[in-house]
């Protein structure tokens, strides 16, 4: 690995030098790194680009790392990554991505990832995106999630991108069986010229099943940012969807949360709010000693932790 690729993975995924346990380091679309453990095996995929993560039954309190970097222009990078977790099993899967490029040549990683989570099983799913570099080729990053979940299985998606993305394309499915829950907290910063858009599409499938989708995001310089989301409650089951933005210079958000009961005991909300930072928060940290600029950026730094 050069510097590049460590630095990303220091960001996006508290690289250190070395991960403990399972875990496989993609650098530029190659393997630079592999390791399984007794309970977590991962393997190649077959017939694509990617990876087989399989988590054994009853697995607790281990982490499987999956980053991946993309350091130079001209690099479009695909995976495809299937996880299956097993029963009971309680994880963390650490999987962030970040592009550079220092040339005219675009960055580009597209990652496709599919969880199958077993009954009963309960997986924290952490990923950090960044672009870095000075060139002026695009960095970006348009990852796709689709996740099932088995009766009784938990599903938490904690999601961020930093900096850098000149565009981004977030696309996530997921659909539950009987006492499932999914709760996704995505955290999103863009600035300059670029261009987010995330779509969820959550299917309550099973009884009693429940999905809590929160986005928080920020819109600096001439930004563009558009949020959609859909929960479909088909049986007895609670549904939640709420998209909060700062705007800041003249930056632009989008933000279209939709609900579909198809059954009358399908208890849905959703909540949207779009504003800029108050007036009255700034002036209270600048009486702190603080510039402006410095309080607006401790603002934003609360607002998405």
């Amino acid at each position: 690995m050069n510097e590049i690729a460590k630095n990303i993975l220091e960001t996006v995924s508290d690289f250190n030098g070395e991960f403990k346990g399972a875990y496989n380091i993609r650098v530029n679309g190659m393997c630079a790194s592999r390791q399984s453990t007794e309970n977590i095996k991962i393997g190649q995929k077959e017939g694509a680009p990617g990876l087989v993560v399989t988590v054994a039954a009853g697995t607790v309190g281990e982490t499987v790392y999956v980053p991946a970097c993309v350091t130079a222009g001209g690099i479009d990078d695909l995976v495809y990554n299937d996880f299956h977790i097993g029963e009971n099993a309680d994880v963390t899967i650490v999987a962030g991505c970040g592009v550079h490029s220092d040339d005219e040549a675009d960055a580009k990683h597209n990652g496709i990832h599919r969880f199958f989570v077993g009954k009963g099983a309960k997986v924290l799913y952490k990923e950090k995106h960044i672009g870095t570099g000075k060139g002026r080729g695009a960095k970006r990053i348009n990852p796709v999630t689709d996740a099932y979940l088995d009766e009784g299985s938990v599903l938490t998606m904690d999601t961020i991108q930093l900096s850098g993305v000149d565009s981004t394309d977030r696309k996530t499915t997921a659909k539950l069986a009987k006492n499932a829950k999914i709760i996704v907290r995505e955290r999103l910063l863009t600035d300059g010229e670029e261009y987010a858009r995330t779509d969820f599409d959550v299917i309550l499938e099973g009884e009693n099943s429940g999905a809590d989708v929160v986005s928080r995001s920020v819109a600096k310089g001439n930004s563009k940012q558009e949020y959609f989301s859909r929960i479909v409650g088909k049986c007895p089951c609670t549904g939640h969807t709420e998209c909060d933005a700062i705007l800041a210079d003249n930056g632009k958000v989008l933000a279209t949360p939709s609900l579909v009961a198809e059954h009358q005991d399908a208890a849905l909300i959703h909540e949207a709010a779009i504003g800029k930072i108050a007036g009255e928060q700034i002036m209270k940290l600048r009486t702190l000693g603080l510039t402006e600029a410095e309080a607006e950026e401790t603002i934003i730094k609360g607002f998405l932790k």
